[in-house]
């Protein structure tokens, strides 16, 4: 029997009621990871308790508060002995004209996406240091990577994930390693949300391989980049795309 390559990880999941987070949880639990969720849904948290049982705990935290990560941060460690993965994923989007956006607009993208992220990434990473070191692995997206239209407060916080991570890796190393998943298109409620069958479509003939990612598909490289067989790997932003960067499809 292969042993699973997560067994003896202790791991924390943000944003983690549906999409790519609760897939994360789900994959880091067959890997054999101990695992608590976080998230600001209330029903939310009770659905995943049900999706998932194994799961060590669903914590409710708003990642733009400072105190209420601290305190979910805390209850985490309590509830699991402690934390030495972290999936920093919350987000949140909004489609809209960049002429359209509003100030509070602006605000609520960017306290989420960004400064959501530090909060969640510093504590955890302060912990980590206290301890035996850790991973910490955060959702960027090919948003930060590349201009599409709609999406700019989006897009800037994206690129703040990915030069974020960048630093932390250099800071931190050589006890915490630092990594981040750019995922192309994936079919997530919040896409199925924003988007019509024909957009969906549309989008679908600009990505090379002709699909959007399944959420599971991002939660296998995660696996991955949290697994020994990427020990040495830090600092890097991988793109899960279908190959949608590569000449630029989608943003035409």
């Amino acid at each position: 029997m292969v042993k699973p390559v997560l067994e003896g990880t202790v791991a924390l999941v943000t944003g983690a009621s549906s999409g790519i987070g609760a897939a994360t949880a789900a994959r880091f639990l067959e890997e054999g990871s101990v695992v608590c969720v976080l998230d600001c849904n209330a029903e939310a948290q009770r659905k995943i308790l049900r999706e998932l049982p194994a799961l060590s705990g669903a914590i409710d935290a708003d990642v733009s508060k400072l105190q209420q990560v601290q305190a979910a941060f805390a209850e985490a460690t309590r509830l699991m002995g402690g934390v030495d993965v972290l999936v920093n994923n919350a987000g949140i989007s909004i489609r809209h004209n960049f002429l359209d956006i509003t100030s509070e607009e602006w605000d609520k993208v960017i306290a989420v996406n960004l400064t959501g992220v530090f909060y969640v990434a510093q504590t955890a990473a302060r912990h980590m240091m206290e301890e035996r070191g850790g991973v910490i692995l955060q959702t960027a997206s090919t948003n930060g990577v590349m201009g599409y239209p709609f999406y700019a407060d989006y897009n800037a916080t994206k690129a703040g994930v990915i030069e974020l991570t960048k630093s932390m890796a250099l800071e931190l190393a050589p006890k915490i390693r630092v990594c981040a998943v750019a995922p192309g298109y994936v079919l997530t409620p919040m896409q199925r949300a924003e988007y019509t069958d024909a957009m969906l479509e549309e989008v679908n003939l600009k990505i090379p391989l002709r699909r959007h990612a399944q959420p599971e598909e991002i939660a296998a490289l995660f696996a991955f980049l949290a697994s020994d067989d990427a020990q040495n790997i830090t600092g890097h932003v991988y793109t899960c795309d279908g190959g949608e960067t590569a000449g630029g499809l989608a943003s035409r």
